[in-house]
């Protein structure tokens, strides 16, 4: 039997071939190549998260707070009262970062915006999560500073801050960096802009940016594993403008006041043809699309390029039939082209034609995640590497000799070390919202004008500990987020998501998938922070020759807080000499996958690190009631170098040193650099330390003194470790000493 073309192009182009049948079967006939495309990028794992969506669909995602369930809209929508709604979302632009870090980053932080500002909302605070390979590594000092000049240059044009963020070097990310971006804005709940199209003969129009040829099959690319050969796939990756897209942001942002729009969606992954299908089927309608009228940037551009281009900057939008001067009226005036290229029909059909010749003809439900699109339960099973872990025995691990160079090592890893390198590229003061500028917290605050409250807001996972236990390691992850929430004065409210994992194929990298998914359902259950939406990204390793490895899972946790009271602001910061300093939570004889244990001494297997998250629960319901009593100076929480980086950072702002002493039940090393979960390092004045202690007692939380803040000396063990400016220098230096050797 010959094989088809229209198979061999499904096939070539990602799709299985009990996929191709279905659309055979779909259609009644064999598609063409337009139609073929269509389906491969909606299809794909990018756009319909067909190997994922079974799992996802078990995360929490009703919550007292939420406007819209995960999925509904373009991002999650939380109420914050007042008449003031919150919409948030975190995405994942790897492939394109991989290949060319500086537009892959920057479209990155374009299209999160876009996603935001899409819903009516405006944007006032972005973050970010990224992960490159080992510092030392040429290749990784090109991508750094490819995608944070990207980000950067992005961002600061765009006029939004970077308000936080988290960085980590390790060498399993060395050829497959991880550039999570994250967006939050704020729109009157009256004014939010649904992504639906409804409404026979309401006109079509696409808005912002002609289109061109890039980006052309992107969700295809962020579908398959990278290659040495994956910088020919540079069309794949778009090209960004902020400056358009910040007229683009001010157009809609007017328009949602109006009453001449339906829906409007940007055009992310996949471009007109997303847009089109996703619009059609929450509507239950469909479009007739002429794609001749589409305004271009390059000549000769076929139907199915058309289509697909993933061209940065632009929008679909359906207005109300009859309104259609208010909508070009709007665009008119900040100068950009607004043009209808179809309509609304009550068919559950997308029809797309070319100088009146019909291209391509598809079920608009077929296509996208929630209607037709394929819903697969993949296999998985245990991996191999977990013997090696389940073999780690602390004691046999010698204890360090010389406790004070071992703690200069840690303070100089990159992982460890200040991030003002890359943070000082970041406009992180534009729009005066930004509360942490010179008072830092745990997490980014940001101020809510002419409202008493502000949004608290973070990103957290520590990939080592989800490689060890997907389940117990995720929870981490939305433990720390909350804990960074609360440690700034917080509450925590809900969550968005960026997945990343290596290919869903792999059994071993599903069942990372499986546990991470688990692990999230537990702990966002426990700490009522619903999912609101967010993003997976698969396909994240990198194949040479004969071998394939995939990245360390990276489930990063994007978190919304409220701070109902800006008065309740907690800094991280010592404030005075001789206030006593307290660990909240227990220190115990756990080093496992510390910076210290893989870094320093060099194992890369042992389990996670101990976590309860009832304990952990209690610890920070005791933190939440210790700020709202006035009882506590500063609050930092303990996670990567343990409570020796804790008290560090507790310590540059103000120049104030700390005394302590070790804990003889405990390993010093575990003291002082294990990373066991639910500890929290606060200061108090003396003349509280009665009231604090009453109320720790109270709610039975264990609780320790540790030592007391100094003038400027730092003391372990009645051993003086330097001072703070000396010990600053080594952590604010680091990165750039290694950035600028050969």
């Amino acid at each position: 039997m010959v094989k088809s073309k229209s198979l061999d192009a499904a096939l070539q182009l990602g799709l299985l071939k009990e996929e191709y049948d279905k659309i055979v079967e779909i259609l009644g006939r064999e598609p063409n190549f337009t139609e073929v495309s269509i389906f491969s990028v909606m299809w794909s794992e990018h756009a319909s998260y067909k190997n994922s969506i079974y799992w996802l669909k078990q995360l929490p995602r009703k919550g007292n707070h939420l406007l819209a369930e995960a999925g509904e809209e373009n991002a999650g929508l939380v109420d914050l009262g007042n008449g003031l709604a919150c919409a948030f979302k975190i995405e994942s632009h790897n492939h394109p970062s991989a290949v060319e870090p500086y537009q892959g980053a920057a479209t990155g932080v374009g299209g999160i915006n876009r996603d935001i500002f899409t819903m009516g909302a405006r944007p006032i605070a972005q973050l970010n999560s990224l992960r490159f390979g080992k510092l030392e590594n040429k290749k990784t000092k090109w991508l750094l500073n490819g995608v944070v000049k990207g980000i950067g240059d992005y961002g600061n044009s765009f006029g939004v801050p970077v308000v936080g963020g988290e960085v980590y070097f390790d060498e399993t990310y060395q050829e497959n960096p991880l550039v999570n971006a994250m967006s939050v804005g704020i729109v009157n709940p009256k004014n939010v802009i649904s992504a639906i199209s409804k409404g026979k003969g309401n006109p079509i129009y696409i808005v912002g940016s002609r289109t061109g040829k890039d980006g052309i099959h992107g969700a295809t690319f962020a579908s398959a594993d990278l290659s040495e050969n994956s910088h020919e796939d540079l069309p794949a990756v778009q090209v960004g403008d902020p400056f358009q897209e910040k007229l683009l942001m001010e157009a809609t942002l007017e328009l949602s006041k109006t009453d001449a729009i339906v829906g409007m969606q940007d055009m992310g992954a996949a471009g007109i043809i997303c847009s089109t299908s996703e619009m059609s089927e929450k509507g239950n309608h469909g479009m007739r699309i002429y794609l001749d009228k589409v305004p271009l940037r390059q000549e000769n551009m076929e139907a199915w390029e058309i289509l697909l281009s993933e061209s940065q900057e632009r929008m679909l939008l359906v207005a109300e039939k009859g309104k259609e001067k208010i909508v070009e009226d709007i665009f008119d005036k900040w100068d950009l082209q607004s043009t209808i290229i179809g309509e609304v029909i009550e068919e559950d059909i997308l029809e797309f034609y070319m100088h009146d010749d019909l291209v391509a003809k598809v079920p608009a439900s077929v296509l996208v995640l929630g209607g037709g699109a394929p819903v697969y339960q993949r296999p998985y099973k245990e991996p191999a590497y977990l013997q090696k872990i389940n073999s780690y025995n602390i004691d046999d691990i010698p204890e360090p000799e010389d406790i004070k160079a071992l703690a200069m090592k840690i303070t100089r890893l990159p992982s460890i070390a200040s991030k003002n390198y890359i943070i000082e590229q970041y406009d992180t003061m534009v729009g005066t919202a930004n509360m942490t500028t010179n008072f830092p917290t745990d997490a980014g605050i940001v101020n809510l004008k002419n409202s008493e409250k502000a949004l608290a807001i973070t990103t957290d996972c520590n990939s080592n500990y989800v490689f060890a236990n997907p389940d117990k390691g995720t929870q981490i992850a939305v433990a720390e987020a909350a804990r960074n929430i609360v440690c700034s004065g917080g509450k925590p409210i809900a969550i968005s998501n960026c997945l990343n994992f290596g290919n869903p194929y792999n059994q071993e990298v599903f069942w990372q998938f499986v546990g991470t998914i688990k692990g999230m359902s537990t702990a966002c259950k426990k700490f009522e922070t619903p999912v609101t939406g967010g993003n997976v990204s698969f396909y994240n390793q990198t194949t040479n020759g004969d071998e394939t490895t995939p990245i360390k899972p990276t489930p990063v946790i994007g978190m919304l807080g409220i701070l109902e009271d800006k008065n309740l602001q907690t800094t991280l910061s010592f404030k005075n000499k001789g206030d006593l300093i307290f660990l909240i939570g227990k220190s115990r004889n756990d080093i496992s996958q510390s910076e210290y244990l893989r870094n320093i001494v060099g194992i890369e297997y042992s389990p996670a690190p101990y976590f309860d998250l009832e304990e952990e629960h209690k610890i920070q319901n005791a933190v939440y009631e210790l700020i709202r009593h006035n009882l506590i100076c500063s609050a930092h929480d303990v996670s990567e170098g343990g409570l020796w980086i804790a008290l560090l950072e507790s310590s540059f702002k103000n120049k104030l040193g700390f005394d302590i002493t070790t804990d003889a039940e405990v390993r010093e090393d575990a003291f002082l650099f294990g990373e066991s979960q639910s500890r929290i390092i606060v200061s108090v004045r003396s003349s509280k330390q009665d009231r604090f202690v009453d109320l720790l007692q109270q709610m039975k939380v264990p609780f320790s003194v540790v030592g007391h803040v100094t003038k400027g000396e730092i003391r372990v063990d009645d051993i003086s470790f330097g001072y703070v400016t000396d010990l600053q220098k080594i952590y604010d230096n680091s990165i750039e000493e290694i950035l600028e050797k050969d």
